[in-house]
């Protein structure tokens, strides 16, 4: 069979005619309403949240039962045509990004929470079920569920799943990963698989921690079981801030050397914070360099006594000034920036480029004062925030997309954040994936032995390559082209990158 046209190299008449081909075939299996092929229907749909690159697909697909699921991935794999399955959207690194040959396969019709078991402490939902609504519908039974993106009000437990998120929260409380306890889906053939059970283990090999974080290149999850957990008696956050970012750095990794894992701890530098005091009104302090974010719950005594403790530690590494919440409003009130950080950001600036790498804590003022260097460097502002306490930044690029200099300026400083963190001993993503955006510096993070291997591993689920293609995983020709590049402009340098 025939390779699928490269986008890139597909004329207009050839894409019209593939997708008359495969409108029609699609039409045997799916209502017409389910079926997007216009321009002005299929734009809504030609990126995710990270704006700065799109396609346009050539058909967008919205199945409403499995059984239509599993017969768009058949017809699909039978014309040999790419699909990039989509939830809500909120993805920031263009792993949703349509395939301007393939057809985009819509879930968002796969939301109903179809299950809660208090006694297990589970919730069976379907893929485009909103994080939030999980939390919302299991909170009669004194549950909820952990993670929370700061998207959660709009991002669905299947993204979640092929992008392994995490959250304010997830110091204590783990990834998606920890809080997955069975995935139900469809290979690209179109057969029903499963990863993971319903008991505590499973034979085999652990195929579940493969397939949560593999942004839908494996298979499309269409019914995720997750599990609950009982909501605290009491929750209290400290917010405490700092007039220099390497005391407010060196705080975070003091207060986790203490012995201490906070259920939340985040930090935000000045121009993040002045962005959302203005948002908000969290009552923020504007004069401080960076503020932190510290919270506690559990039970009324183990709670006071971990504020208690954290305090010492914070004034102990120099905090100018420390707030604990009084009450539940004010508890989320001093959040309420934090989850607000990326909209406040957009009435700041035309666009923003949201980067997402991991270092140690240990690192974190050096990152940050080597970011302030950058901004000089490209001539861009950046705003920071991120999960502090497992070292996950969060660096917001503000630009305007409307200027070709700008945006490329923006992707090089944005490359130039990745590679720093891999220097310090990170790596390029901690929760937001590599979709389109990560391509180039996973180059410099995995040698082509690395990549292949990864590769393999996509083989040995999706023989052709038509899940998602294009994405997460560099071919070994980008890392030559990216390794001339680094060369040529005096870059990072990577050992196992080719030299020329």
């Amino acid at each position: 069979m025939n390779a699928p046209l490269p986008a890139s190299s597909a004329t207009a008449l050839q894409k019209s005619e593939l997708q008359t081909q495969v409108v029609q075939a699609l039409a045997a299996h799916l209502p017409q309403h389910a079926l997007l092929y216009q321009t002005e229907d299929t734009i809504p749909y030609e990126c995710d949240g990270l704006t700065a690159y799109r396609a346009r697909p050539l058909v967008v697909a919205l199945p409403e039962t499995e059984v239509q699921v599993a017969a768009v991935l058949k017809t699909c794999h039978a014309l040999n045509v790419p699909v990039v399955a989509r939830g809500a959207g909120t993805g920031l690194s263009g792993g949703a990004m349509p395939h301007t040959m393939g057809v985009t396969l819509s879930l968002a019709k796969f939301n109903k929470i179809l299950k809660i078991d208090k006694r297990s402490r589970t919730a069976v939902v379907q893929c485009g079920v909103r994080n939030l609504a999980i939390s919302e519908a299991a909170e009669p039974y004194g549950l909820y569920y952990a993670p929370d993106p700061s998207s959660q009000i709009a991002c669905t437990i299947g993204g979640n799943v092929a992008e392994n998120s995490g959250g304010v929260h997830c110091l204590k409380y783990g990834l998606t990963l920890h809080n997955i306890q069975k995935v139900r889906g469809y290979t690209m053939e179109g057969e029903a698989i499963e990863f993971g059970s319903d008991a505590l283990d499973q034979p085999g090999y652990d195929l579940l921690s493969l397939v949560v974080g593999s942004e839908g290149m494996l298979a499309i999850a269409t019914e995720v079981t997750v599990k609950l957990v009982p909501k605290p008696q009491l929750a209290r956050c400290i917010m405490a801030s700092f007039d220099d970012m390497r005391k407010a750095g060196d705080a975070v990794a003091s207060v986790i050397a203490a012995g201490i894992i906070p259920a939340g701890l985040e930090m935000m530098d000045k121009p993040m914070t002045a962005a959302v005091e203005d948002f908000v009104h969290a009552g923020y302090d504007l004069n401080a360099e960076a503020i932190l974010l510290c919270e506690s719950d559990g039970t009324p005594e183990e709670v006071e006594e971990e504020i208690g403790r954290m305090s010492e530690v914070l004034t102990r590494c120099g905090a100018t000034a420390i707030a604990v919440s009084k009450d539940e409003a004010e508890r989320l009130r001093f959040w309420s920036g934090r989850k607000n950080a990326f909209p406040a950001s957009g009435r700041i600036s035309p666009d923003y480029m949201c980067m997402d790498s991991t270092i140690p804590r240990k690192r974190l003022a050096d990152i940050l004062l080597a970011i302030a260097e950058m901004e000089k460097k490209y001539q861009l502002r950046c705003a920071n925030v991120f999960h502090a306490g497992d070292g996950n930044l969060h660096p917001l690029i503000l630009f305007d997309a409307n200027d070709p200099d700008q945006l490329h300026r923006c992707e090089l400083f944005g490359a130039d954040i990745l590679e720093t963190s891999v220097a310090m001993g990170g790596t390029v993503t901690g929760e937001h994936g590599v979709g389109v955006e990560k391509l180039n510096s996973m180059c410099v993070q995995f040698s082509a032995e690395e990549n292949e291997q990864m590769f393999g591993i996509k083989r040995a689920f999706d023989t052709r390559e038509l899940l998602n293609p294009g994405k997460v995983i560099p071919t070994l020709h980008r890392c030559a082209e990216y390794g001339k590049m680094l060369v040529r402009s005096g870059q990072i340098k990577h050992p196992d990158l080719p030299r020329f």
